[in-house]
């Protein structure tokens, strides 16, 4: 009798390519031989965690305008899951598995960015902002002002320093004081290219390659978290026969002002455990100490224990020992995190209903809220890793 099996064993990106191993085992006559067997693939042919992340940070989605990132995704989660829909509130949401416990797995679709409130008698746009922005990163930004009769670049300016007293010079300009330039003869002009009162503004971010594996773009805060929910779909995808639980993978809105998609979604859904993947703050970059934010680039992902000091999440302890659990069982370099700052869509998950046990994995960056937020690639893919392996082992810790 000749029967035979092939695995899928590894894959690994090598620039623009992928070297697929896989091991076909043949059994004959109760004698197993083993073949090893290489392939070249190129990058498009498979879609990676470092493709998803790449496509969505240079796509556009600020609050409450996430169109174009729910369409990447639903068109991606609709191959591995048995279920896609978009709730009232514009939340996505997938299912994978009919029977066991249910998992929540929740990734904000939303990233910060700007909105027109004025425009001038020239022409130039006055805005406001949407979602957490310190207003020395906007100075001099490329921005992308987006309309019903298309998207159009322009500039974040302000009064030329050669024009400032010098007590002007020694204060940081606010964003009350800048405008943006987008070419325009007057108000009728700009108007005529589509511009109006409560049109949204993305900034313009390029996706880049550092060294040592790291990459930088926008909205990694967090399309990261996006782009692992995609990978853990489609790496459970092909597991189906042995996952033992429901799990919902969900593109959360609204993250960035409040926390809004999150806490409508869990509710509709009543999981009875979550998990918030998400992006955090390094401390091994100049300007910020590692006493304030023990983290670090290329050392795994970060299990978040306390955020904003306990006014946010404190991470059940059944999630807590999944975690802990679950890394060292499959030997995935974790790093824990007690903040005393901002918070995720975990922080509205858990308080839902009558309460949703509830904890949250990251992927380190730096610079994050900017348009050059930089992440480690490794880091991205062991929390895929750690994700994929909590929900494998779900049903020891949530039977």
């Amino acid at each position: 009798m000749l029967s035979r099996r092939i695995i899928l064993s590894c894959r690994e990106r090598f620039n623009k390519y992928f070297i697929l191993v896989y091991y076909i085992t043949y059994s004959l006559n109760n004698n197993y031989f083993i073949f090893v067997i290489y392939a070249l693939k190129k990058e498009g042919d498979i879609m990676a965690v470092f493709d998803y992340l790449k496509e969505l940070s240079t796509v556009e989605g600020i609050s409450g305008r996430e169109d174009r990132i729910r369409n990447i995704m639903e068109k991606e989660l609709k191959k591995y899951c048995d279920e896609v829909y978009t709730d009232k509130f514009g939340n996505l949401i997938a299912k994978k598995g009919d029977k066991g416990p249910k998992i929540m797995l929740a990734a904000h679709m939303d990233e910060i960015g700007l909105m027109v409130k004025y425009i001038d008698d020239k022409g130039f746009l006055k805005f406001t902002k949407i979602g957490g922005i310190n207003d020395q990163m906007l100075l001099n930004q490329k921005v992308i002002v987006h309309t019903d009769k298309g998207d159009i670049v322009g500039v974040l300016g302000s009064k030329p320093p050669h024009k400032m007293k010098e007590s002007e010079r020694n204060k940081l300009i606010k964003y009350e004081d800048m405008f943006i330039d987008i070419g325009a003869k007057n108000r009728e002009d700009a108007q005529n290219m589509g511009v109006e009162i409560g049109s949204w503004i993305s900034f313009k971010s390029d996706f880049d390659e550092l060294g040592n594996n790291r990459i930088s773009c926008k909205a990694f805060d967090d399309r990261a978290g996006c782009a692992v929910l995609l990978e853990v779909a489609k790496e459970l995808s092909e597991m189906e026969d042995e996952l033992n639980c429901q799990v919902y993978f969900v593109g959360t809105v609204q993250e960035e002002v409040g926390l809004k998609g999150a806490r409508t979604s869990a509710f509709g859904i009543n999981p009875d455990v979550a998990l918030a993947l998400d992006v955090t703050i390094c401390g091994d970059h100049p300007g910020i100490k590692m006493e304030d934010a023990p983290v670090e680039l290329g050392k795994g992902p970060v299990v978040g224990i306390v955020d904003a000091s306990g006014r946010g999440l404190i991470t059940h302890p059944k999630v807590l020992d999944m975690i802990k659990g679950v890394s060292k069982k499959y030997d995935i370099s974790v790093q824990y995190e007690v903040g005393e700052g901002g918070t995720t869509d975990a922080t509205a998950i858990h308080l839902t209903r009558d309460g949703i046990p509830t904890g949250v994995i990251s992927v380190p960056s730096r610079y994050i809220h900017t348009p050059v937020e930089v992440i480690d690639v490794a880091d991205l893919e062991e929390t895929v890793k750690l994700v994929s392996s909590c929900i494998k082992e779900l049903s020891i810790y949530f039977p």
